[in-house]
């Protein structure tokens, strides 16, 4: 069985168990012959995908009436693959969703890691630092680094653990994300277990 998550930056297959990746903007998804279940939330591939009849969108598969119309197939998807707890998907954007019983319960949008070191040098060169996330954010900075990167993470930080649930880290900077939140599990192929539990309850 061939799987594939695409984002707005690359193609993300699982093949036997092996993951890969291909970039979006010159992988040619008509190279592929076989059979293959997606679920997309990039506007253009959407539509080059219609004309592919191999491949196959799960996300008509999705009760819809469980989330908001708006919501990206992804985080469904993740929120299908869990029964309780937080799901943080740390990629372009950082969502975070919260499952009870099997049942989403809401969420929001973070900016992701480069989005933020973006919109902080874009208010001034003095503040182009890189994060650390090996912060003690129990504690108030006393340097430009620690000082940008508890202004980013502290908020984060405080709602999600607010909540005394269970962590599922997922995502292209799910390790780093990890270091604040050290109970938290990392699941990179969280959306793939989704995928899998849509086309076995199908």
């Amino acid at each position: 069985m061939l799987l594939c998550d695409i984002g707005n930056t690359s193609y993300h297959f699982l093949e036997d168990g092996i993951e890969y990746k291909k970039d979006a903007q010159t992988f040619d998804p008509s190279t592929i012959k076989e059979e293959v279940h997606y679920i997309c939330v990039n506007t253009k591939i959407k539509l080059i995908l219609k004309d592919l009849e191999n491949w196959i969108d799960l996300s008509g598969h999705l009760d819809m009436s469980k989330y908001y119309e708006t919501m990206g197939v992804d985080r469904m998807v993740a929120s299908e693959a869990i029964k309780n707890g937080i799901i943080i998907d740390a990629g372009s954007a950082v969502t975070v969703d919260i499952v009870k019983d099997g049942l989403f319960q809401g969420g929001f949008i973070y900016p992701g890691l480069n989005a933020m070191s973006q919109t902080y040098k874009n208010i001034s060169s003095a503040l182009d630092y890189p994060f650390n996330f090996d912060i003690d954010l129990n504690k108030f900075p006393k340097n430009s680094t620690d000082a940008i990167t508890y202004g980013y993470l502290k908020t984060l930080y405080a709602e999600v653990t607010s909540h005394n649930m269970n962590i599922i880290l997922t995502g292209g900077d799910a390790k780093e994300f990890a270091k604040i939140f050290p109970d938290a599990k990392v699941n990179e192929s969280l959306i793939f277990k989704g995928m899998k539990k849509l086309l076995q309850n199908r």
